[in-house]
Parts: structure tokens; sequence; C-alpha cells
């Protein structure tokens, strides 16, 4: 697929702007000498609309007890082997503790994931689902290097955009192929062009340190965290480098620390086909006719072949583009991120079979951070930018080619999407820095590790293999047996018990617990 090397998306970013659709200041410079940063005063202020990097839209609303959103930039180095060089300013966002003085523990940070997400927007648009953890800690997100007012990653325009994501991300042919590879590189170009500062400090581990650098600021001798999706890899990363530092850690929807790129996206692609078979099979399970099959194995199989006729001939989409494969197909793994999205798939595929692709091309927008003004956030240069400087393998289109089989194996609809997707990488400016991130991190304490068993975009078994690499004694597992990315927000009553006994009175629940 054309945008993020794999759908690691920021779910709960995507989830907001598709939700509103369907339903309805960050400057670097230069180090002063001897500047101490972790010393700074952030200057906290009611927070402004979010930039257009950020996802546009308006700013922030009242919390329910009439507190305001407050938001300040902190200055971190750009490059963390340099700390006397220049500095860039990541933008934050806080909600004071509502509950007594005596009772806050200090600030709880999230990162929402991509990577590229903007937790700057995400953590108000969800944040009344935090109230409870919010009784304790001042709620805090921010926007990674790289990412919305972070001195973010910028590649192609709104207008290239459009036309970038119309492309046929799934070749057939030579001369499709060679469309997509040279499209590639001049998204790439793009990224250098006009990024080129950047792009060698937007890997993990320099996230993680800013991360260590904001604990200091905020005053916090321990970073509480909460860690969704790319942010479990964030958070592994941070308990590598400073297990000494972790203080009560949650990561959920969990990446697997063990897996290559090329491991990440055939996981992902058996993620969500597996999604897909659950969504079939409650469909048909209903008591009145599933609208868009008979059985299971009827509802996949029209969507194969729908995906296959507009590869031969796109249909009528948010005017005035067209619904083609690739935005079909973006489409459909956006509504399989969350159950409560299922209906949304069902209309859209209701649509699509009579020759109108506006709800699976809303869906495809939402993945792609494309909001109603046909403006994009950031997400996108982000994802690719973060991905290829932490990632080092580097795929070519022969290679893809022979591992077509293998990914159609895992899935008749998501196989050729993912494998392709392997290619954002190539020619990258950036050489990456590890197969896979080290989150070995003895001597941390107690980390709630939870895996959904239904989880398209970090499949499963991702949580076990963070336990084990994080070491003995640090990650405890919880199993969430339920559908979507992620359990915390599936509002199931065990997990979020477990997460507020330990995040609030420090109960570390039984490890291999199982919630239903």
């Amino acid at each position: 697929m054309p945008n993020p090397t794999r759908l690691r998306a920021a779910a709960l970013t995507a989830t907001a702007l598709v939700l509103s659709v369907l339903l309805a200041g960050c400057g670097g410079g230069s180090q002063e000498d001897d500047e101490d940063l972790t010393a700074q005063k952030l200057d906290w202020k009611d927070c402004p609309a979010p930039s257009e990097a950020e996802g546009g839209g308006a700013a922030p609303s009242p919390l329910p007890d009439g507190d305001q959103w407050q938001c300040a930039t902190m200055k971190a180095p750009l490059d963390w082997d340099d700390t006397k060089g220049d500095t860039i300013g990541l933008a934050l966002i806080r909600a004071r503790a509502s509950g007594a003085a005596d009772r806050r523990i200090g600030s709880l940070v999230f990162n929402f994931g991509g990577p590229g997400g903007s937790g700057v927007t995400t953590l108000p648009a969800f944040g009344q689902d935090y109230a409870k953890l919010r009784t304790r800690y001042d709620l805090v997100s921010f926007d990674p290097r790289g990412v919305g007012r972070s001195d973010p990653v910028e590649c192609l325009d709104d207008k290239q955009l459009d036309a970038y994501f119309q492309q046929d991300a799934t070749p057939d042919d030579q001369a499709e192929r060679t469309e997509l590879v040279d499209n590639t590189q001049e998204f790439n170009a793009a990224c250098e062009k006009h990024s080129k500062k950047i792009l060698p400090r937007v890997r993990t581990t320099d996230a993680a340190r800013d991360m260590d650098l904001m604990r200091q600021v905020l005053g916090d001798e321990k970073l509480h965290y909460f860690g969704i999706s790319y942010g479990t890899e964030l958070g592994g990363v941070y308990a590598h480098l400073f297990p000494e530092h972790v203080g009560r850690a949650v990561f959920d929807a969990v990446v697997d620390p063990t897996q290559t790129a090329e491991q990440s996206s055939l996981g992902q692609a058996k993620g969500f086909q597996l999604a897909l078979d659950n969504f079939a099979e409650d469909c048909v399970s209903k008591t009145e006719d599933c609208p868009v099959g008979d059985t299971a194995e009827d509802v996949k199989a029209r969507i194969a072949r729908l995906l296959k006729q507009l590869d031969r001939k796109p249909i009528p989409g948010v005017f005035p583009r067209e619904l083609t494969e690739t935005a079909a197909t973006g489409g459909i793994a956006q509504a399989l991120y969350s159950k409560d999205f299922w209906e949304y798939l069902t209309e859209g595929l209701q649509q699509a079979y009579d020759g109108d692709g506006r709800v699976l091309m809303v869906l495809s927008d939402a993945l792609n951070g494309r909001n109603e003004d046909g403006e994009y956030s950031n997400i996108t240069a982000a994802n690719v930018a973060i991905n290829c400087a932490d990632d080092k393998p580097r795929y070519d289109s022969a290679y893809v080619q022979g591992k077509l089989p293998e990914f159609r194996d895992a899935s008749e609809v998501f196989g050729d999407y993912l494998a392709w997707s392997m290619l954002s990488c190539t020619d990258w400016p950036v050489a990456g820095a590890a197969d896979h991130p080290d989150v070995s991190a003895p001597g941390a304490p107690p980390i709630l590790v939870i895996g959904n068993t239904g989880d398209p975009a970090t499949p499963y078994e991702g949580a076990g293999r963070m336990v084990d690499a994080l070491g003995k004694g640090v990650g405890v597992e919880l199993t969430y047996k339920g559908q979507g990315h992620g359990a915390y927000d599936s509002k199931n009553r065990c997990v979020q018990d477990a997460v507020h006994g330990y995040l609030l009175d420090g109960r570390v629940p039984a490890a291999k617990t199982v919630c239903s």
C-alpha cells in the first residue's frame, strides 16, 4: 500500500476523524551555552486549534468539569548525540488531575500509536474515556518529533497526496510495478527535499529520550505511561534505555518487538484477514439477513470480487475522486480497527455494490489522515519517516514479487496490499537502525501487557513476545478475548478494572489473566 509501511496506524486518531464524518506552536532554535533543558519551565496555556499537520479542526472542548485542556512546548535537543546543539520544540497537552491534590500520583503520559499520530489531538478526542485515571494523574500526551506541531515531516502537498493515494498499490504487470516504484521514489525524494534536517532524528530511540526529558520537566521521578499500538514499541524502547525510570506502565495493542518489517506486514495480513473473518461471521449470525452475503464465505468472496472489479474500473467516491481498489482496501482495513465500525463497513459495501463508493472512501480518507476539507495531516509522512529510520531492511520489487504467494495465502483481500507496502522504505535517504527494536529491560518494575485475540493491526501473539523480550519479572500478560485494535477502549469491565487497579493503586494483576 502506498502510505504507512505497515498498517501500524494511529487507530484512535483515525477513529475520531471517521466518526465525526460518518455521524455528522513549535519552532526550533539554538540552545544557549550550558542551558539545562531539564530545568526548563513549561508555559501552559489554553490549547489552540490543531494545525493542518495535526489534522485540523476546532480547539479541544472543555473537560466535563469545566477545566480547559492546556498546551505547551518543550525544547529538546535536535540531535541527542549533541545535546548542546540545535533544539526542536515538542508540542504537549495536558488535563490537570481532577481529584484531591494529596491523592495525585503524577503525570500519566500517553502515546496512541502510528507511528505518526498526534497525541495533542487524540488525547482530548478520547479524554473522557480516561476520566477514572484522571482522578489521580495529570493526563499528558504529545506530538512526537516529526509529528503534528513537533517539527513535522513534510513530503507531498494535499493535491499531490490525493493523486498518490489514487495510484494502484497492488500492481498486476510490469508497467504498474514500474509506476508504483516511481511514485514511491518521488514520495521519498519529496520527504528529503522538504524535511532533510529532521529525517535522521525521528527514530524511536530519539522519541524515548524525549520522553525521559519530559518526565523530568514535568517533575516526575518515574515515567508513568500508557502506550497503545506503536506506543507499546516506544514504551518498550524507553524501558530498555531507562529501566530505573519506569513507573507504572501499560502496553495495549502490542507491537511484536521480535519481528522484521516483512514479518510484521505478513502478520498483519493474517490479522486483518482474521478480523474480516470475524466481521463476516458476525454479519451472517444476526437474526436478520446479512445484507452483504448469505454465508461468511459469500461475504468474503463478494468483497474479493468487488476489489477485482474496482481494479479494472473504479466507481464514484467522494467527488471528484473515484473509489479505486487501493482506496477500497484501505477503507475496509480502517473499518476493521473497531467493532463499532462494522456497521459502516456493511453500509459501505452495500453502497459499493450499487456503484456508490462514498462510505468506503471516507473510511480510506480517515486511514490516510485526510479531513473533509481535503487537507491531510502529516501522519503518512511521519509514519514512513519513523518506520524507515527504525527498520534496517530494504526490499525491492523483485523481492516483493517472490513473497506474493506467501502473502496471498495469508489473505486474499489484504495480501498483495501489505506485501507491496514493503517498498515504502526503498531508496529512503536515511539508513534504518535495526532489524527490530531492543526492549529488554532488566530491573524495570512490572509492565502490564495487554493482548487482544481479535486485534487486526497488532496480532495477539505480539503481546506474549513483548513479555518475553522485556525479560523475566517485567512483563505481566493479560489476554482480552475480543475484537478490534486494543482492549482498554473496548470498555470491557475486566480489562479496565485491571488497568485501573494497577495504575491507580499499584495492584499488579496475576500473570495470564484472561478477560472476555
